[in-house]
């Protein structure tokens, strides 16, 4: 039986949209995985980065896979690759970038894994569209929902 995994999407370097969507279609390639749905793209600034970083678009998707969670994300780090993603500094500027939110229930502390994301609930760029899709997934942490933790940001 398949497992739901959520993932975000942000891109601030090239064709943005362009980059995100060739993503997306390098995931409906991949066996064993079904994109289920995918929220609109949001524009964002970057955060954490260089100061001129330009601004991303960011967006969040559901998917169904019979891929574990450290197959899954290597398959993300392998479209990073194929779309041109060269990792040069902490929260740099890039073509493309695929985060593994959330898979199921898991709760996952592995030197390449963290399993939920470490910064999902304190991210407006990723709860926002994350919302769209799932607001009432529960964070198997903090045990809220995804409205619920977006409700409680500060900015």
């Amino acid at each position: 039986m398949p497992d739901t995994a959520y993932i975000a999407l942000g891109a601030n370097l090239g064709d943005r949209r362009a980059n995100i969507e060739s993503a997306l279609e390098k995931l409906r390639q991949t066996p064993n995985l079904t994109l289920q749905k995918i929220s609109t793209l949001i524009e964002n600034p970057a955060i954490g980065g260089p100061a001129d970083s330009p601004p991303f678009l960011n967006g969040a998707a559901e998917l169904q896979t019979t891929l574990s969670a450290a197959e899954l994300l290597t398959r993300l780090l392998e479209i990073e690759k194929d779309i041109g993603r060269v990792r040069r500094e902490k929260w740099g500027p890039r073509l493309i970038d695929l985060d593994l939110l959330l898979y199921d229930n898991q709760i996952i502390s592995e030197p390449n894994l963290t399993l939920p994301h470490p910064l999902l609930h304190a991210r407006r760029f990723v709860l926002e569209p994350l919302a769209q899709i799932a607001p009432e997934l529960v964070h198997p942490l903090l045990h809220k929902t995804i409205r619920a933790l977006l409700a409680q940001l500060n900015d």
